[in-house]
């Protein structure tokens, strides 16, 4: 296998993993969207500590046996020779005693005090620790504290969430910080992710009476009232009416049968297809997998098992025929399509089960409402004009006036999707003008730039960093903000106070183009582009993210 040379923002993304465990105790989660080659990252991290540190023991955790394989690969393509050994009863492995241990917790957990000290503990897919003290990651975790204070939990993630929970940094957690040196938009517009595109269906299956547990609809339930005869064959023959011409299909399912009769349904239409489930054998569930990747087989049915951590860039049809109320389980699945591969120009979604209405964009997807905190506080929505929050009941922001859009009814729900929420208006930028604004909810202070353009047919566009919020929301805005700084060349780490920060952001460079969309009266910036002497310098580009 060649050798793996890091991307950019995968270096950065261990530079600022560094530059946090330096100057914070605890433990830090990096989140990196999906397909942005996590398990590089990781396998990087494990080379560079035991290169610089020799005597550091590192234990690898990840739930699936596919993760479990694919991060030893990438291990050793980035360190041949790694000192590494894989304890995993699903892959048949029991090897303890190299520095390096690859395991899934359900193995892990009963030869923990075998393994003992270890100075890092790396989760991939973090979000499945449980924010309550129970479960095998958690026995796990609470082990190496107890036999080595010290130790570092490094957790890894596309979606650092937990329905049910919130953030996993909202306590109770593991995890005092999320990193994320990247965005969805800036892997798109650097190629190195793939388009996913939506379209409307021609029905959505009805969920109205499935009950709903954790945040999440029962999956016998669920089942019960998706899988009919009728629902099937109306899906199936729109997909391969609207499939035609794309080679490798996904499909998520609402349970093991539903996944077993829609590739029946796929088989006798022609189109080869097989059911992957958990209770499948070992030997045909890699079988399967296998002829899935080399293309013997056109399209995959599953459920629960290919959702999370699956690799194979070729795919270039999902459909969602499983509805959710997890926005990271949304993610998780709308990931499986954003890897690139020769041939492919983007990925087609085909939403059955409204979750893309559900949940937005998957760039803009938010944290779900942390359940049973007893704080008290009142529901609040999102401006996605200015990031001001808002009390729920609001028809319109009261800090910069703009609208929230009507709820959308039923029969209209799937009209207009856009799962990336990434296409907008491009405008070229003469000038700029920062200032400081004061929300009228809050009595915060916030950020406000205005974009004047070239032409004067151009409207200026002005948006909003509300750096000083609580939570998501300010952390959102202050990544943004920084980033735009650093493209436009201003020295705002050095300023004492938000004044000495805006007159330094009017002497940096503004962009030479931006990226806007018009909502209501309103707009919102997703893409900035600086250029170099009047053309594109191939450098800066900077979405939000």
């Amino acid at each position: 296998m060649a050798k793996i040379e890091l991307r950019e923002y995968q270096s950065k993304a261990l530079t600022m993993l560094y530059d946090w465990m330096s100057k914070n105790e605890g433990h830090p989660c990096v989140s990196l969207p999906t397909g942005s080659g996590k398990s590089i990252v990781i396998a990087e991290l494990c080379r560079h500590a035991l290169t610089e540190w020799p005597e550091t023991r590192v234990l690898m955790l990840t739930r699936s046996i596919e993760l479990v394989t694919q991060n030893a690969e990438k291990l050793r393509a980035i360190w041949p020779g790694a000192p590494m050994g894989i304890y995993s009863a699903s892959a048949g492995k029991r090897q303890l005693g190299e520095p390096i241990t690859i395991g899934g917790p359900l193995s892990i957990v009963n030869v923990i005090e075998q393994i003992g000290s270890v100075d890092i503990c790396i989760v991939d897919e973090a979000h499945d620790i449980s924010h309550k003290d129970e479960g095998s990651y958690r026995k796990i975790i609470n082990y190496l504290l107890q036999a080595n204070p010290a130790t570092r939990i490094v957790g890894f993630t596309a979606s650092p969430f937990r329905t049910g929970h919130g953030l996993i940094t909202d306590k109770p957690a593991i995890f005092d910080a999320i990193i994320e040196p990247v965005s969805i938009e800036e892997l798109v517009y650097k190629k190195y992710l793939s388009k996913l595109r939506s379209k409307v269906t021609s029905f959505t299956l009805d969920t109205s009476g499935v009950k709903k547990r954790g945040g999440d609809y029962v999956e016998s339930d669920l089942q019960k009232a998706v899988d009919t005869e009728e629902n099937n064959t109306r899906m199936i023959e729109e997909v391969i009416q609207r499939g035609a011409g794309r080679k490798s299909w996904m499909f998520f399912c609402s349970g093991v049968d539903h996944a077993r009769h829609l590739a029946d349904l796929l088989n006798n239409r022609g189109v080869t297809a097989v059911a992957v489930t958990g209770d499948m054998p070992k030997q045909e569930r890699e079988e399967a997998v296998s002829a899935f990747r080399s293309g013997r087989i056109q399209a995959v049915t599953q459920v629960n098992c290919l959702s999370t951590g699956f690799d194979h860039p070729s795919i270039d049809l999902l459909v969602m025929a499983r509805p959710t109320m997890s926005p990271g389980l949304y993610l998780q699945q709308a990931g499986r399509g954003l890897r690139i591969a020769p041939g492919k120009a983007d990925c087609l979604v085909l939403d059955f089960a409204g979750v893309v209405s559900t949940h937005g964009p998957i760039t803009a997807v938010q944290p779900p409402k942390k359940a049973g905190s007893g704080s008290g506080e009142a529901p609040v929505k999102l401006c996605e004009s200015c990031n001001e929050l808002c009390p729920i009941s609001a028809r319109k922001c009261p800090a910069c006036d703009a609208p929230f859009p009507e709820p959308k009814k039923a029969e209209l729900v799937l009209r207009n999707d856009d799962i990336m929420g990434i296409e907008g208006i491009e405008m070229s930028v003469k000038s700029w003008i920062w200032r400081k604004h004061k929300s009228k909810a809050s009595g915060k202070e916030m950020f406000a730039a205005t974009y004047y353009p070239s032409a004067l047919s151009d409207p200026s566009v002005t948006e909003y960093f509300a750096v000083l919020h609580d939570g998501y929301a300010g952390q959102k805005a202050i990544r943004n903000f920084m980033e735009v700084a650093r493209q436009a060349g201003a020295d705002v780490e050095s300023a004492s106070d938000l004044d000495e920060m805006v007159k330094a952001m009017n002497k940096a460079n503004p962009p030479s183009l931006v990226e806007y969309k018009k909502e209501g009266k309103f707009y919102r910036v997703i893409n900035r582009e600086w250029r170099t002497d009047g053309a594109a310098s191939g450098q800066a580009v900077q979405r939000e993210g």
